[in-house]
């Protein structure tokens, strides 16, 4: 009788145990599924934020560094043209001080040059006489720089190349004076020449540079006027002369502006 009260004990025990077992594991089965769930979803949004936050702190950082960067170039570029512009600019003021100087010490030298009126009055020969004379020219109201003058000629002090020109008018107001220059033909030759002369060996040999003129018939009246213009550009050496020769010589203008001679250098 005790024996079978103890298994009936026994088995009310062990049912009870296995219900409250049952009981206990009903209970907090849910509750663990429910920590887990929420510790996974902490764990998720944990990794998103920290993997944001990690690419914006680098997008950031990249960022940053160009910036910085670029302002750092900048800067320094900056820096460099104000700190190159005085150096620059006082490059330019003691270049210029420097060809100020060149050119005090060696000031250019003056080019020869001549430009001669001609003389008056003019008495060269008589009237009705056609031969060809040389003109002289008014040194005193002309120009002369390292060249000279002398008895119609103009002297060469420096050799190189050289324009030379020479202008010369005719001019008549009666024509009661030309009939003893008249030519058969009723014209008259008005001629000028250009004549270099040089200096070789101790002697002196004259050559027709330019020659150019034209046989006029005048008209009638009280004034005709005709004038003669040459230039050409010669070899010329220390010590040559060049003078200027017309026909007729007694027929030209007295005019100063009509009738000049000159020459100047034009190189070495």
């Amino acid at each position: 009788m005790a024996s079978a009260d103890y298994r009936s004990y026994l088995h009310e025990h062990r049912a009870d145990v296995e219900g409250g077992h049952a009981r206990k594991h009903a209970g907090t089965e849910p509750t663990c599924r429910s920590l887990m769930l929420g510790a996974l979803a902490i764990m998720g949004a944990l990794q998103v934020a920290s993997s944001v936050a990690i690419l914006l702190h680098l997008t950031g950082y990249l960022h940053e560094v160009d910036f910085s960067t670029d302002y750092s170039s900048v800067q320094q570029a900056s820096v460099e043209d104000i700190q190159s512009e005085p150096i620059r600019a006082d490059a330019l003021r003691d270049t210029r001080k420097k060809d100020r100087v060149k050119c005090q010490k060696h000031p250019r030298d003056p080019v020869p040059s001549a430009h001669l009126p001609i003389m008056v009055p003019i008495n060269y020969v008589k009237k009705g006489e056609i031969e060809v004379t040389m003109i002289q020219w008014k040194e005193s109201h002309g120009h002369l720089q390292k060249m000279r003058y002398h008895d119609g000629r103009l002297l060469i002090e420096e050799a190189g190349l050289y324009s030379v020109y020479a202008k010369t008018c005719f001019r008549y107001y009666d024509e009661s004076d030309m009939t003893s220059v008249y030519l058969q033909d009723g014209s008259t030759q008005l001629i000028q020449y250009i004549y270099h002369e040089k200096h070789t060996q101790n002697t002196i040999k004259p050559a027709v540079l330019m020659k150019s003129g034209s046989t006029k018939s005048w008209k009638n009246g009280l004034y005709n006027m005709y004038c003669e213009q040459q230039s050409g550009i010669f070899v010329l050496k220390e010590g040559d002369g060049l003078f200027v020769k017309v026909s007729n010589s007694w027929l030209l203008d007295p005019d100063p502006e009509g009738s000049y001679f000159g020459a100047f250098k034009i190189s070495n």
